[in-house]
């Protein structure tokens, strides 16, 4: 029995530090892989073909853009707004201007459920398309992006670390806020 709380002793401090690491890590790691994922796929719609949502990305920005982009300038719309947000997460460089540009980029490509949705989710069941849930998946996206914008001023993870035992007893631990003196703008 002993030998079993041994056991579990080190790998309660193991998994300490590794939570101590991905507290230090984990944000910086995020913004550069949805950097990576966005400067990756912009930079393949600026290829004919090559990406596989090219006809649903371009008819849709060409409905919410009224037309001023169409045919290919809207794919190459699409891959130059992409391409600047994957920069600006990659660098940390202009981070508030690409987490705006990303909003702004993910309304227009979770459109085409509002746009196009007996398309995406045709059939009896309406189970959705592999093109619908290329977009479904944006969300998380969506959800990495807050994460990164809520860095903007000064939020940072803190490490408090707790018994693996003590933490399997609980759900996950809330967010703190902290108390603010009211600010004037």
């Amino acid at each position: 029995m002993n030998t079993i709380a041994n056991l579990f002793d080190h790998f309660d401090k193991l998994d300490t530090r590794i939570n101590r690491w991905l507290v230090a890590n984990s944000i910086g790691i995020l913004r550069v892989c949805i950097g990576l994922v966005f400067l990756g796929f912009g930079v393949l719609k600026f290829f004919p073909h090559l990406s596989p949502i090219e006809d649903l990305a371009t008819r849709t920005t060409t409905a919410l853009t009224f037309g001023v982009f169409a045919g290919h300038s809207a794919m190459d719309f699409v891959a130059g707004l992409e391409c600047l947000i994957g920069i600006c997460f990659l660098s940390g460089r202009f981070l508030r201007v690409g987490v705006w540009l990303m909003a702004l980029q993910m309304i227009g490509a979770m459109s085409p459920l509002l746009i196009y949705p007996g398309e995406l989710f045709p059939g009896p069941l309406h189970a959705p398309t592999l093109a619908a849930q290329y977009i479904i998946k944006d969300i998380i996206l969506v959800a990495a992006g807050m994460v990164i914008a809520s860095t903007w001023t000064g939020a940072r993870i803190v490490a408090e670390p707790t018994r693996m035992l003590t933490s399997l007893r609980r759900r996950a631990p809330k967010i703190h806020r902290a108390v603010e003196a009211s600010a004037s703008y």
